[in-house]
């Protein structure tokens, strides 16, 4: 963490991180997630079922990670922000599940930010919460995402400020330290 995310402090703000069963890129869990602990804040895992997900690094399988809370249960309201790491299968997962998809499109509608990297705007683009956003994400992403009504970009990270809330978006895992210091200083913009 930089000495600039050092200053941030989030305590007692609770962060969901929402994610599929099976198929999340582990590092673009762990280290958004890390960013907000080391903060003070709260990351919450949220996903479709109890249980555990399986993380993988690429197309090999990874650590699994205990639910906190099944998505069908929680509130938007609840969370500061909401994180959506990416990995392939975990987003494709995620557009099929219709609470999850709801529960982005409640979040996305609200003012609160949300973040996501990589193969994640996918559930977004489901959601209808890409329309008239600059934005960026993995390149293969492109044309579904203005298909959507989205300005795509090739930027490490980008932040767009014309919906209800911030939208943060990042390109891949390289870009997870600028993903998790502009999540964190979004996050701190707003609680103030």
């Amino acid at each position: 963490m930089t000495d600039s995310q050092t200053d941030i402090q989030l305590t007692g703000e609770k962060v969901a991180f929402l994610v599929a069963l099976e198929g999340v890129e582990q590092v673009e869990l762990t280290e958004p997630w890390k960013a907000v602990q080391q903060a003070g804040g709260e990351p919450v895992l949220l996903s479709t079922k109890e249980g555990s997900v399986q993380a993988f690094n690429h197309l090999e399988a990874a650590d699994t990670f205990e639910v906190d809370v099944v998505v069908d249960h929680a509130s938007p309201s609840e969370y500061a922000a909401l994180v959506l790491p990416g990995g392939v299968a975990n987003p494709d997962a995620l557009r099929t599940s219709r609470s999850a998809v709801s529960f982005v499109g409640q979040f996305a509608a609200s003012v609160r930010p949300v973040a996501a990297i990589c193969h994640a705007p996918w559930t977004l683009v489901e959601a209808d919460a890409v329309r008239g956003r600059r934005m960026t994400s993995w390149p293969s992403l492109q044309t579904d995402l203005r298909n959507a009504g989205a300005e795509w970009v090739d930027e490490e990270v980008v932040v767009d400020r014309s919906g209800p809330g911030p939208l943060i978006t990042s390109r891949q895992p390289d870009d997870l330290p600028a993903f998790s210091r502009t999540l964190l200083e979004v996050l701190a913009e707003a609680r103030s």
